[in-house]
């Protein structure tokens, strides 16, 4: 079995009734309940928790591989549709807990999941029976097809245990976590299960009062559905995952992985907090005004490595000890120690800072504590021992870390672990001597020591090496072998090794155990590292391209704005467009032929939106906007085999899920819509949702190509329409028309007819069939001529309508003094003048 000695396992093991199966679609069978305790796929240890090495910032690819493990528990009968939440991080030792009330599609748990990346769910084993499986079981599995679920059995979701185990685990720091959570059954319930769970496959249990909770409700950050996130890219290109032509990809400059994780969590849950944002916004600004602080944070900020998995790995205590966890116990120290050396550097960097939020994060590194435990290990290891490149130099630096004198044993292994290291050189001299070869020692973690040369193969005698050598590998030139005598030297260096670090690992657990208590402070600091490398990020960001700070009002109003990846893929600055929007103009229809610019334009609204309320700036001249709540999007013309929907369907489940969703602040991005029936029924479905979501305050924007609908403007007088102009330009031969696209935004909607036949001439399609669509578009286009035409009366109530929306706007945040504002109001009374059609009439208003 998995677990050695099996005894030790935290409780009598046979008791926790576990199944663990890939669920691959619904229709899988369970696999039956076994006792744990027989080595099974569940025994697996996800972390190899021993050998786990924080990597340096150069590596940040690895910090994208899932991770967390989360338990789900749904409430029963009447409290159906309360969820808890409870994930932890193998990298990162927070538990974070969430409990939250959620519709019958259960978007809020998807999107929840989506943004935690799981590598493991886990959930009661009632919600999971067969022939019985809940909703909510069916939904997730759906979404989730490559994660392993297991089931546990009900009786672990035990919210009095979650309690416990929350009092017993949790820093004090994060004591005010009890208040939150004391009546948040479902949540503690999920916990319970979860921590048993994790401390069981990992085989180690967690420090008593060493682990970070907190609970986050699903309010203080903005909404975006997973659908959304992946028509928008927000952090995977669609085309070709590893591609980096993704919001993610444009922001991301963070030199640390924390820092990495943090911008993904904050893309996919933007603040919705003006102040915090600002706060954000004022750090931004600053980095970018003052040069020095900007490269100073930034050399300190690459040096730290993965703070938070460093964390994780200290705070678990291994119920074994075996050689690896005693080298990764004594890696981490040395990894400790150079993060802690790292904090004095730091606040120097912040010292002349002004900004609330930096000067804030200054005063956190004030703290004693990191000072205290960098004193505690100055007394046990060496000063000049530190995180190193290579693994020769890694394993010298872990040999030597004790400071001699302080366990004699220990010395005297020492002693002769450098006899035979120094052994090993000295045979490979002397083998390079007897045969006049150029043989150098080398190393590498899989072989210990072995021989390498550069030599060419005519050097050699007979272009062999000599019979004594084994083991040989040639690249080009260079030959790598050993010799019976040299591995014999390796395994007696190997064993003297295991004495090092099995006392080197005694007097670290000592020195640890010493350290748990002010370990806190690293929460902090790993905190700090990566919102600072964030911040740098954005500000890097921003100094590759002329970007600006949003400010926050009521209205989106964007001056030439520009989309933030095409700037990216095309390495020069796209056409920048205008956006409008208010209270009083909340509903924007685009129009245009295809590939004028529409989709892109909408994308790039969403993708400004979003950069403004993570506080980054945003790819524009001047800009303006409303904080969004939620953002919804319905783009994409694809149907989905798995879930056997038509894209006509597809279309439909989105819609639905804007129109059960969507309140009054939210940002609504459509598409085209009703594409996959017939014209009529979908011009029908498109104006039946434009009606519905008129109502709403919601900020949408449409894009459609049925210009039946652009004249619902007519009905109701928040409707805009704009539209991409193009212009036509006759080829050199004289007879073929082109289009050009400006890819401008212009008010109305487009004057093109035809555009479809147009894009058709471009593509090779055969003649002959041009031109018979083209005659009988002609032929029924003078059938549907009858078009809506708006009335005189109208038209008056759409000025009357639009003048008393400026005049709120202008009471509400108008700055001007009052000379200007007279010459405004007057220059409004005109407008109205003129856009009121009957002269007769000398009614003023």
């Amino acid at each position: 079995s998995y677990f050695g000695d099996r005894s030790s396992c935290v409780e009598n093991t046979s008791t926790l009734n576990l199944t663990s199966s890939s669920v691959r679609g619904l229709n899988s069978t369970y696999i039956g309940k076994t006792p744990l305790s027989s080595s099974r796929s569940v025994c697996r240890s996800h972390t190899p928790l021993m050998g786990y090495s924080v990597t340096s910032s150069s590596a940040v690819s690895a910090h994208t591989a899932a991770s967390a493990i989360v338990a789900v528990v749904e409430g029963r009968g009447l409290a159906r549709g309360e969820v808890g939440m409870a994930s932890i991080d193998l990298k990162n030792p927070e538990v974070i807990l969430s409990q939250f009330a959620d519709n019958t599609t259960y978007a809020k748990v998807i999107t929840k999941l989506k943004i935690l990346t799981p590598l493991e769910i886990i959930m009661s084993n009632t919600a999971c029976d067969a022939g019985n499986t809940s909703k909510l079981f069916s939904l997730i599995t759906e979404h989730f097809k490559n994660v392993t679920f297991t089931t546990v059995q009900r009786k672990y979701f035990n919210e009095t245990k979650g309690l416990e185990y929350i009092e017993q685990l949790c820093a004090s720091e994060f004591s005010t976590i009890f208040m939150e959570v004391q009546s948040k059954y479902y949540c503690l319930a999920a916990a319970a299960a979860l921590l048993k769970y994790v401390e069981f496959i990992q085989n180690s249990v967690y420090a008593p009062k060493s682990l970070k909770v907190r609970f986050q409700g699903s309010e203080k950050t903005a909404m975006i559905d997973s659908s959304s996130a992946q028509n928008l890219e927000l952090v995977i290109n669609n085309r070709d995952s590893r591609n980096g032509h993704t919001l993610f990809g444009v922001l991301n400059y963070t030199k640390t992985p924390g820092g990495s994780r943090r911008l993904r969590c904050n893309i996919l849950e933007p603040l919705v907090d003006a102040e915090t944002i600002n706060t954000r916004l004022d750090c931004v600004q600053e980095l970018l005004q003052d040069e020095e602080l900007f490269f100073g944070l930034q050399a300190v900020i690459s040096k730290f490595l993965d703070t938070e998995q460093l964390l994780s790995v200290l705070v678990q205590i291994p119920k074994q000890d075996t050689v690896k966890t005693a080298e990764s116990k004594i890696t981490n120290l040395i990894y400790l120690k150079h993060t802690l050396e790292l904090v004095e550097p730091l606040k120097a960097a912040l010292r002349s800072c002004n900004t609330p939020l930096l000067k804030a994060y200054y005063n956190a590194l004030e703290d004693t504590r990191f000072g205290i435990i960098l004193e505690k290990i100055a007394t046990v290891i060496n000063d000049d021992t530190r995180y190193t490149k290579g693994c020769l130099s890694m394993r010298t630096q872990k040999c030597y870390a004790v400071k001699p004198n302080i366990n004699e044993f220990l010395d005297i292994a020492r002693r002769t672990y450098t006899e035979i290291v120094d052994d090993i050189a000295g045979m490979i001299t002397q083998l390079a001597e007897k045969y006049n070869l150029p043989m150098k020692t080398s190393f590498s973690s899989a072989r210990g020591f072995f021989i390498q040369m550069t030599v060419d193969c005519s050097a050699l005698p007979s272009g062999q090496l000599p019979s004594e050598f084994t083991k040989i590998t040639k690249m080009k030139n260079t030959y790598s072998f050993t010799s019976a005598d040299l591995i014999k030297m390796n395994e007696r260096c190997q064993e003297s090794l295991r004495e090092i670090y099995h006392m080197t690992y005694l007097i670290v657990c000592k020195l640890l155990n010493e350290i748990y208590e002010h370990i806190h402070c690293l929460y902090k600091l790993s905190d700090i590292v990566s919102m600072l490398d964030m911040l740098l990020s954005f500000a890097h960001a921003c100094t590759l391209s002329d970007y600006v700070r949003p400010e926050f009002t009521d209205t989106l109003a964007i001056k030439q704005g520009w989309h933030p990846i095409l700037e990216k893929i095309a390495m020069e600055k796209p056409v920048s467009n205008n956006t409008y929007l208010t209270e009083g103009n909340n509903f924007v229809i685009i129009t245009g032929p295809n590939m004028s610019g529409k989709s892109t334009y909408l994308k790039q609204i969403a993708l400004s939106q979003i950069m403004a309320q993570i506080g980054s700036y945003v790819p524009a001249e001047y800009c303006s906007f409303r904080i969004a709540e939620q953002i919804f999007t319905r783009i994409g013309m694809d149907d989905d085999i798995e879930t056997n929907a038509s894209t006509f369907m597809k279309e439909m489940k989105e819609i639905t899920y804007i129109i059960q969703n969507a309140n009054d602040k939210s940002l609504i991005i459509i598409d085209e819509l009703g594409r996959g029936t017939s014209a009529e029924e979908g011009i029908g479905i498109c104006y039946a949702a434009c009606e519905y979501l008129l109502n709403l305050k919601a900020f949408t924007l449409f894009a459609t190509h049925f210009l039946e609908l652009c004249h619902i403007d007519a009905l109701y007088p928040n409707v805009e329409n704009y539209h991409f102009e193009v212009q036509h330009v006759r080829s050199s031969a004289g007879n073929k028309e082109k289009i050009a696209y400006t890819y401008t935004l212009s008010k109305g909607y487009t004057e093109e007819k035809n555009y479809g036949l147009k894009a058709a001439e471009v593509s090779s399609l055969p003649s002959s069939i041009i031109l018979d669509a083209k005659e009988i578009t002609n032929h029924i286009a003078k059938q549907i001529l009858h078009r809506q035409k708006s009335t005189p009366e109208i038209m008056k109530q759409r000025a009357v309508y639009h003048l008393a929306m400026r005049l709120v706007q202008t009471a509400r945040n108008s700055r001007l003094d009052p000379d200007s504002l007279r010459i405004y109001l007057k220059g409004l009374k005109k407008k109205y003048e003129v856009s009121c059609p009957a002269p007769g009439q000398n009614d003023e208003q």
